[in-house]
C-alpha cells in the first residue's frame, strides 16, 4: 500500500508498520571486511605492512589497469551495455544462462539482500564460529535467529550440526574458503546439506576466495537449479577492492527476491570494465594463485620452524594462534608498524594474518618472533572448543 493511500484511509496500524520499514532501511549498513577491518584499525604510519584485511597487494592486473584508464574519459555516461558485456563474459566462461546472473559493486551487497530476502524471524540464519560476520549483522535487520556452529575437526563446516541446530531455517551461509580460517568444505558436504535443509531454505555459498584454494565450486549446483546461490567477487584474486565487483549467481527465481533490496543504481563502468578485462586474462587466476600459494607455503614452513601453531588455509589469509590474548599480539605489532587482522571471540588466542608480498611476510616474520618471544608452542592446529550450537597479470616479489 502507498503511503498516500494509506494516509488517505486512515490505517494508523499500516502507516506505523509502514515507518517502521522505512526507519529499518535507513539504519540499514552494508558490512564488508573493509569495514570489519576497520573497526580495530588505527591509522597508518610511513612504511607500515598492512596485512590485516585480505587484501591483495598487487591491485588489478595490467589489463584490468588499462581498462580503467580508457573508460575514465566516458565516466559521464552510464553505459549500460558493458555490465551486458561482463555478463555475457562470464556465463559464457562458466556455461551458464545470463538469467542466472545478477552484478553488484562486490559481493556485499548480495550477501545482505540474500540475509533479507531469506530469514525473519521465522527463519533462522545458520552460520559456522569462527565465521564471516557480515551476515549475522544483517539478520539483526531481518529479525532472524542468528545459529552459529562449530567447525568439524578439519575446519570445514559441520553441515550436519547446521540442519540439527536450525529445523526453522530460512538461509544457511557457507564461506568455502571459510573466512576467518582459510579453510574447504568439500562439495560433497554441500550437497548433503542441500538434500537435508528444510524445505523452502536456501544456502548461500560465498566463494570469495574459491580461486586461491585447490577446492570445487559449486557452480555446477546452480545449473542443476538447485536451493543455493554462489557469491563471487573480483575484491580478492583479482586485485580489486577498492573498485567494486561481483555477483550473485543462482536461480532466477531465487536472484529476483534479492532485487526487491537492490536500489537498481548504474555500476560503476570502470569497475565492469576491469573486471571484464581481468575475466579475459587467460592466465592471471593460476598465475596468481601459484604466487600467493609459494608464499603462504613460505610462511607456514616459517612458523613451522618456530614453532608457532597455525590453519593450514589455502588462501591469502590463515590464523595463527598467539597462546594469550590476542588483542595484545595486534596491538605490539602495530608497534614495529604491522598491521595484522582481527580476533574471533570462540578462538580469543588466535589472530588473521593476510599474505602480503614477500618482503612484507618478511617483516611480519621479525615482528610477530619480537612480539611472541618466550610464547611459542609446538604444533600446527589449534584445539577446537567442545561442539556445541548457539544463537545470537602482475607478479608477486619470488617466493
Amino acid at each position: 500500500m502507498k503511503t498516500n493511500e494509506i494516509l488517505s484511509n486512515g490505517s494508523r496500524r499500516a502507516f506505523l508498520q509502514l515507518s517502521a520499514a522505512a526507519t529499518a532501511a535507513m539504519a540499514f549498513r552494508i558490512a564488508t571486511e573493509a569495514t570489519l577491518a576497520a573497526e580495530d584499525r588505527k591509522t597508518f604510519h610511513p612504511g607500515a605492512v598492512v596485512i590485516d584485511a585480505n587484501e591483495n597487494p598487487l591491485g588489478p592486473c595490467d589489463a584490468a589497469q588499462k581498462a580503467i584508464v580508457d573508460m575514465a574519459p566516458q565516466g559521464g555516461r552510464y553505459s549500460y551495455w558493458l555490465k551486458e558485456e561482463f555478463v555475457k563474459t562470464f556465463t559464457e566462461m562458466e556455461g551458464l544462462k545470463p538469467e542466472y546472473l545478477r552484478v553488484f559493486p562486490g559481493s556485499s551487497e548480495p550477501l545482505h539482500f540474500s540475509v533479507l530476502s531469506f530469514t525473519s524471524p521465522a527463519k533462522s540464519y545458520v552460520t559456522a564460529d569462527p565465521g564471516y560476520e557480515a551476515g549475522m549483522r544483517a539478520a539483526k535487520f531481518s529479525g532472524a535467529r542468528v545459529v552459529k556452529t562449530p567447525l568439524t575437526k578439519l575446519y570445514a563446516h559441520d553441515v550436519k550440526a547446521m540442519v540439527a541446530a536450525a529445523p526453522d531455517a530460512g538461509l544457511f551461509y557457507v564461506c568455502t574458503p571459510n573466512n576467518p580460517t582459510g579453510t574447504m568444505t568439500p562439495h560433497s558436504d554441500i550437497e548433503q546439506l542441500l538434500a537435508a535443509k528444510p524445505k523452502g531454505s536456501v544456502v548461500l555459498a560465498d566463494e570469495a576466495y574459491i580461486h586461491f584454494s585447490n577446492g570445487t565450486s559449486v557452480l555446477d549446483l546452480v545449473k542443476a537449479n538447485q536451493d543455493v546461490i554462489v557469491l563471487r567477487t573480483f575484491s580478492k584474486i583479482y586485485g580489486m577492492a577498492g573498485i567494486r565487483c561481483g555477483m550473485a549467481i543462482g536461480r532466477p527465481d531465487l536472484l529476483e527476491k534479492l532485487e526487491t533490496y537492490n536500489s537498481g543504481s548504474a555500476l560503476p563502468i570502470t569497475a565492469v570494465a576491469a573486471a571484464t578485462a581481468s575475466l579475459k586474462h587467460e592466465h592471471l587466476v593460476s598465475e596468481r594463485k601459484q604466487l600467493n600459494a609459494a608464499i603462504r607455503q613460505k610462511t607456514f614452513d616459517w612458523l613451522a620452524g618456530k614453532g608457532y601453531a597455525y590453519v593450514p588455509s589455502e588462501t591469502n589469509f590463515f590464523m595463527v594462534d598467539t597462546k594469550r590474548p590476542a588483542k595484545e599480539v595486534i596491538d605490539a605489532m602495530a608497534k614495529r608498524n604491522v598491521y595484522i587482522g582481527r580476533v574471533w571471540p570462540v578462538w580469543p588466542t588466535y589472530v588473521r594474518i593476510t599474505v602480503g608480498t614477500q618482503p612484507e611476510m618478511d617483516a611480519f616474520h621479525e615482528a610477530f618472533e619480537a612480539v611472541m618471544t618466550n610464547a611459542k608452542t609446538v604444533g600446527f592446529v589449534p584445539t577446537l572448543p567442545k561442539r556445541r550450537s548457539y544463537p545470537d597479470g602482475q607478479d608477486w616479489p619470488s617466493a
